[in-house]
């Protein structure tokens, strides 16, 4: 069986980590440095930075806490959101990122994709595919889940391949942050369709839909964010209750869903590894 890679997915507005259901309702969780430290520190294989605004300001701003997380980790840093030229995808290369994540650009000029796989190398650009069902089909959406493009995701990830991307995030809207399980249909087809990677995104619980997702072969990595953050919050909550900024009422109240089963990196691959599924 493949190595496969577990990434933590963090969400970003502003200064600070956030973390939704379908990618809205955007609570506060704390620094986004702090929990890329604690990862890194538990084995993760990489980090995924998305800046969940970045549509509405035309921009990401993100150079910063890339700047200061590359200062002390020391795995591959995707950056995502608001990438919509090459002097964008220069900028987040020189502040540390070893990789740039794209949506709406690639959607609106697929050019754009072949155009960067050719200037910076097809291992630098993800194309990262939002994807909301209607009725037996998936579509693409573009600004965090909020708008509809009318293009099929499966064929499109299969352009997106020809395109020149080194990889695919694929993201179940319907499933983000709810703690079901994975869209299994919508990953079998997408990884059916296209022999890039394919890294998978929304929906996490458990441990056993990790292990779920991973143990058919499929797919390639596994990008976590609400299973791993209500984890990490029992750690780092002293810490960050002075530094967040923003609406912190969820961070200070010490709930989460009962939805969850919130794991650690640690605890997750030696699951994995238990079961026979190796990860980096």
């Amino acid at each position: 069986m493949k190595t496969v890679r577990i990434i933590p997915r963090l969400d970003i507005k502003g200064p600070n980590l956030v973390k939704g259901i379908h990618l809205e309702g955007l609570r506060v969780l704390g620094r986004p440095a702090d929990f890329a430290q604690y990862y890194y520190n538990q084995g993760a294989d990489e980090i995924v930075f998305m800046d969940v605004v970045a549509s509405l300001y035309e921009r990401n701003g993100l150079q910063e806490i890339v700047k200061e997380t590359a200062k002390s980790i020391f795995i591959p840093i995707t950056v995502g959101g608001g990438i919509r030229t090459l002097q964008d995808i220069t900028t987040m290369l020189k502040a540390g990122a070893d990789k740039v994540s794209i949506n709406t650009a690639a959607i609106k000029n697929p050019q754009f994709i072949k155009e960067a796989s050719r200037e910076f190398g097809s291992s630098t650009i993800v194309v990262a595919i939002e994807a909301i069902k209607d009725g037996d089909q998936y579509f693409a959406f573009t600004d965090n889940g909020r708008e509809y493009t009318g293009v099929e995701v499966v064929e499109w990830a299969k352009k997106v391949e020809d395109l020149g991307a080194g990889e695919i995030i694929l993201t179940s809207v319907d499933y983000e942050g709810t703690g079901k399980g994975f869209d299994q249909r919508l990953i079998q087809q997408v990884a059916d369709g296209i022999s890039i990677p394919l890294i998978v995104h929304g929906g996490a619980g458990s441990i056993e839909d990790v292990e779920n997702l991973l143990f058919n072969g499929s797919t390639d990595a596994v990008c976590l964010a609400s299973v791993l953050h209500y984890d990490a919050i029992k750690h780092l909550r002293s810490d960050m209750n002075d530094r967040a900024e923003g609406n912190i009422d969820f961070l200070l109240s010490g709930r989460s869903f009962m939805k969850f089963k919130p794991f650690n990196l640690v605890e997750l691959k030696e699951h994995l590894h238990t079961n026979n599924i190796y990860c980096r």
